[in-house]
């Protein structure tokens, strides 16, 4: 099946495609917006900045969207989950596929960085069977969705963070699937199977 890695010029696609290619599917890195708009997986795989990681969107942001109204998946990591809400703390607008704002992080221990339990809000295909799994952060802002029947997972980090959000078409997860050993490999492969299903 086609899994493409959107390239927003920042990112960490290697490490993202190897984790893909261990749960059994190929990738392509593109920015072409055909490429974009016709896979069975979209994947905004991310670290860094929201607003450079914005601006390096713009080419491929309308295939995104058109992605989301046909109901082909879409699957947002860490910075690539944030890019699918409407606006961030951290500068620059989100691709708007989920209503509301990125916030920073009002914890004491900032960056959130570690090993981290979910905590299923609601039944998940994206975290099917990882209810109390163990998931790798890194990161110093989060989602917070004005519909709250979008969040799928918390966890704990002085107060409740969105771990993970679907909706429809879209989905994201805070944490990196890529850094979570076994759990990580399992939301890959129910990306997979969810893509193969829509």
């Amino acid at each position: 099946m086609s899994v493409v890695l959107v390239d927003y010029g920042a990112g960490n696609l290697r490490s993202v495609s190897a984790a893909f290619a261990r749960a059994g599917a190929e990738t392509v890195v593109s920015t072409d917006p055909d490429v974009v708009r016709g896979a069975a997986l979209a994947v905004i795989a991310g670290v860094g900045h929201v607003e450079s990681a914005a601006r390096g969107l713009e080419p491929v942001a309308g295939a995104l969207r058109e992605r989301a109204g046909l109901g082909r998946p879409t699957l947002g990591i860490c910075v690539g989950m944030q890019l699918l809400f409407e606006e961030s703390d951290e500068g620059g607008r989100g691709l708007g596929l989920l209503r509301g704002p990125v916030r920073k992080l009002t914890a004491r221990r900032v960056p959130h960085m570690g090993w981290n339990a979910l905590a299923l809000r609601r039944p998940s295909v994206l975290l099917e069977g990882l209810d109390g799994a163990d998931v790798y952060f890194a990161h110093s802002y989060a989602a917070e969705p004005s519909d709250e029947d979008v969040s799928v997972a918390d966890v704990e980090h002085e107060g409740t963070v969105v771990a993970a959000v679907e909706s429809g078409a879209v989905a994201g997860v805070q944490f990196h699937p890529e850094r979570s050993a076994a759990a990580g490999a399992r939301v890959l492969e129910n990306a997979l199977r969810w893509s193969r299903s829509a």
